[in-house]
């Protein structure tokens, strides 16, 4: 009886070790996999900033262009002047974002497309304007970037919602909750932002 009960006590002890051994391999496995997603949203965000920097970049060489006629409409260009400044002195930490620090980011971005999209609009009524070559050239770089911006975004948004469900998706949410890994906020998209900027004509 007394062997019974060791061998007993022995297989229960062997088997609470391997359900120890199960639970910290799984809990390490669900861990890393966090890990892995978070770094790819940080590395898609940081991709976002670059395309907007990029474009806001774009913006001293617009002025610089626009100021050589002095007959267009200084306030237009001062618009963007200052819609730009306020874009660019939104700085996020991607580790704490939270939907209201990414929904000012958008507005602030989405400000500024709505001052150059009106900028651009006027140059239309200046021929010369139109017809330099250092517009031209903006033209031709506002418009690649615009394009990077909305594939950026739409990855930056697929990595989010990868991210997201394996951390909302039983039984991982246990190990997210644990181990404080928290949802990711995403881009929302604004009225017509389905279409391409339609700022230029031929």
């Amino acid at each position: 009886m007394k062997n019974k009960g060791c061998l007993s006590a022995g297989t229960i002890g062997i088997a609470l070790l391997v359900i120890v051994a199960i639970a910290f391999f799984w809990g390490k496995n669900g861990y890393n996999n966090f890990v892995a997603k978070e770094a790819i949203v940080d590395n898609k965000w940081s991709n976002v900033e670059t395309v907007y920097q990029k474009r806001a970049n774009l913006i001293p060489n617009l002025e610089r262009t626009v100021k050589a006629y002095s007959k267009f409409e200084q306030e237009t260009l001062t618009k963007v002047i200052e819609a730009r400044s306020k874009a660019t002195s939104i700085n996020i930490d991607p580790t704490n974002m939270t939907e209201a620090d990414l929904a000012k980011f958008q507005a602030a971005q989405g400000e500024l497309s709505g001052a150059l999209s009106r900028l651009m609009a006027v140059v239309e009524s200046y021929p010369n304007l139109k017809a330099d070559q250092q517009y031209i050239n903006f033209q031709s770089e506002y418009i690649a970037i615009e394009n990077s911006i909305r594939s950026e975004t739409v990855y930056y948004n697929e990595a989010v919602r990868d991210y997201n469900t394996s951390i909302k998706q039983f039984p991982s949410n246990i190990i997210a909750n644990f181990t404080n890994f928290k949802e990711k906020p995403s881009f929302k998209a604004a009225a017509g932002a389905e279409k391409a900027p339609d700022v230029f004509s031929e």
